[in-house]
């Protein structure tokens, strides 16, 4: 699997990334733990380097099992995130630092997350919400620091509030975070106004989630698709959004020419051509779609026309909210 630099952090992580938040078996209903450690093992055995997990990605659930795989390989890197102190998700305007992320919160989240993790560093902490106005505020960078000193974590990020890539562009070019973690795909374009440039001027790693917008560019969700009860994303495809969908999907296909199964690649192949990029981490359940996924870690984007094409069809919501 093809890898990039993961900004100025000198680590090389793998451009398809392993992104842990379906395997807490919370949100995300139906996984099966030991199908879930049989798909990490896959990706690691494929070449994959890089997870992303949290430690509210079922309450810690998740961290336990990419810690035991994580154990059983050697150079594996293992991202993970401290939820904030209030419970707020994500920040809001008026949240401060001290309400989401005192000092003495972030050392302890990050000595329970090790404890779960069985690791003895983190290689990227990450903070889970984020307010550009905690630059200079509260004292979680001390703690930050003590972190690194202490050999606890070797990096650390910030994961960016839903669709509010500018939201992070000081802490970018203030040198503050060496990684963020942001929302970009095909519909949510918005990091390429100002994120994106101020992460590749800066030396600061782009690690995009949600590239295939929670499941709606895999071409699968159709308006007679259902979900589990109880599964978050009766609220991300509530009201009439599963219907709202089809028209800007059969679009792009219209417009590249191509079929629905090719849509889950072509969405990935979109963020992977970003320069900026570092890695694109995707939720793999299953060994099948590990080795889908995997596979398109070869190093090449779209061709470039395509890509111009696929500017057209930015689509600005937030789903995140509740449907009317």
């Amino acid at each position: 699997m093809h890898k990039r630099s993961l900004g100025r952090t000198g680590l090389q992580i793998t451009e398809i990334g392993y992104g842990a938040w379906g395997i807490g078996a919370d949100a995300w209903k139906g996984a099966q733990d030991d199908e879930s450690l049989e798909a990490l093992r896959r990706y690691v055995e494929l070449g994959g380097n890089f997870i992303d997990t949290a430690m509210g990605y079922g309450d810690g659930h998740s961290e336990r099992l990419v810690g035991q795989v994580a154990r059983e390989h050697e150079g594996v890197y293992v991202a993970t995130k401290i939820s904030p102190k209030n419970g707020q998700w994500p920040a809001a305007p008026e949240t401060t630092a001290e309400q989401a992320f005192s000092a003495d919160h972030v050392i302890r989240c990050t000595e329970a997350s090790l404890e779960r993790l069985g690791l003895p560093t983190i290689d990227v902490q990450q903070l889970h919400v984020w307010n550009d106005s905690w630059l200079g505020q509260g004292d979680w960078q001390d703690a930050v620091a003590q972190l690194k000193r202490d050999g606890k974590i070797r990096h650390f990020g910030i994961s960016i509030n839903d669709h509010q890539p500018d939201n992070a562009v000081r802490a970018v070019e203030e040198g503050v975070v060496e990684t963020v973690q942001v929302i970009y795909n095909v519909f949510d374009q918005s990091p390429q106004d100002r994120l994106l440039d101020a992460c590749r001027a800066n030396g600061v790693g782009v690690i995009v989630r949600v590239a295939l917008d929670e499941g709606s560019l895999t071409g699968t969700i159709t308006p007679g698709t259902s979900f589990p009860e109880g599964d978050w994303r009766n609220n991300y495809f509530g009201g009439d959004r599963k219907v709202e969908l089809q028209p800007h999907l059969r679009a792009i296909e219209q417009e590249l020419g191509i079929t629905t199964n090719q849509l889950p690649e072509t969405a990935l192949r979109f963020v992977l051509s970003h320069p900026a990029v570092s890695t694109v981490i995707v939720g793999m359940r299953s060994v099948r779609n590990v080795e889908r996924n995997a596979a398109l870690a070869d190093g090449r984007g779209l061709p470039a026309e395509q890509v111009a094409r696929l500017y057209g069809h930015r689509w600005d919501r937030n789903w995140y909210n509740p449907a009317d």
